[in-house]
């Protein structure tokens, strides 16, 4: 596959064929599912780690931690676990609708204390709604996959979390390490991440807000969002934000942690346009955007800027609802170029990803 043309054709304005069939909703792992015991005092807590960022609550898949374009979970999750662990060490095969592993075969040598989760994708779940978008869909959903692990680790102690998201490999797409308990050491940071501790129920109430979005965030929200973003993207992405109310405009983060203009006027229609025509995207709030990736990006380069805009809008997505906001996630961008719309030229700043912001939406109204 060559993602440096499926990525340019994703762009184009080109619509998708009719849809096809998704498949199974998990991989067909081999062997008996097996369940993975409860952690003993000095073990990687396993069962709590990934339920709290893969694991199904209900038997559709549908309501997973982690977003998914289209809730079609095209992510696929192997376990490579070493000592420290309440499972055997070996590589293992995850079904997030069952909650169970299996067995694939024996440790590499020389694997790590502790577990790897390595994540790539089974490209026909999304390509069968989104035909030729599908490919930067599924790396944003990996990247938001690695943020959902990411955080489940730090709500719950887990040290030494570190993700990889250099883009380098096409299988896995990327990984995280989780060393065993027994440093008494806490959850690290990996660059370009800034977040408290999240409480479990945090992780697992999160979901995308149905549009409409209504309602402005205040410029504080703002500034969180976009100082979270900034520093998860780690100097991959450029950040703004599209604004509404009286004075619509774009914003972005100054260095000193201040709103300033990036320019003036209205734009969440022509992002209505871009996103798809999703019109309702016209009248949110606020939207997040990431962008940069220029036209004559490698697929290193490709699959890093998606991995890190996943994560990043994910970690963004959970700093809104904290503030209040309702968010949800927007993926899929066509003819995006904001670089060329503000002036600069051409192929260089392509929208990436999204999040939808708004402080009121419909089923907190009917609550109110």
């Amino acid at each position: 596959m060559d993602l440096v043309a499926a990525v340019a054709r994703a762009r184009s304005p080109e619509n998708p064929g009719p849809d096809t069939p998704a498949g199974p909703a998990v991989r067909a792992w081999p062997g008996p599912p097996l369940p993975i015991p409860e952690a003993r005092a000095g073990e990687l807590d396993l069962r709590a780690l990934l339920g709290l960022s893969l694991a199904a609550s209900d038997g559709s898949g549908r309501l997973r931690p982690a977003p998914s374009a289209g809730a079609l979970h095209p992510v696929d999750a192997q376990l490579v676990v070493g000592a420290g662990c309440p499972l055997p060490p070996g590589r293992y095969g995850y079904d997030p609708l069952r909650h169970r592993v299996h067995r694939l075969g024996r440790e590499p040598d020389g694997v790590l204390p502790g577990a790897t989760v390595e994540l790539s994708v089974t490209p026909r779940r999304t390509l069968s709604h989104y035909g030729h978008r599908a490919w930067p869909l599924m790396l944003l959903d990996t990247g938001h996959v690695v943020a959902a692990l990411w955080l489940a680790a730090r709500a719950l102690g887990i040290c030494e979390s570190l993700p990889r998201l250099d883009g380098l490999a096409d299988d896995p797409l990327a990984a995280v390490h989780f060393a065993p308990p027994q440093g008494g050491g806490r959850a690290s940071r990996p660059a370009g991440a800034s977040m408290d501790a999240p409480a479990p129920r945090e992780l697992l109430a999160r979901r995308s807000a149905p549009p409409p979005l209504g309602g402005t965030p205040l410029p504080d929200v703002l500034r969180a969002l976009l100082a979270t973003a900034v520093q998860a993207s780690a100097g991959e992405l450029a950040w703004c934000a599209a604004v509404g109310g009286p004075r619509p405009e774009l914003v972005e983060l100054a260095p000193d942690g201040t709103l300033r203009r990036l320019a003036a006027g209205e734009a969440r229609p022509t992002l209505a346009v871009w996103a798809a025509g999703q019109a309702w995207l016209a009248d949110a709030g606020a939207v997040l955007l990431a962008y940069g990736c220029p036209s004559d990006a490698d697929a290193p380069r490709i699959r890093r800027a998606h991995l890190r805009a996943g994560f990043a809008v994910h970690l963004a997505h959970l700093t809104a609802v904290r503030h209040g906001s309702a968010a949800r996630p927007v993926g899929s961008w066509q003819q995006a170029d904001l670089g060329a719309a503000l002036g600069a030229a051409p192929g260089r700043d392509w929208i990436v990803h999204g999040l939808a912001l708004g402080t009121t939406h419909p089923d907190e109204e009917k609550t109110s």
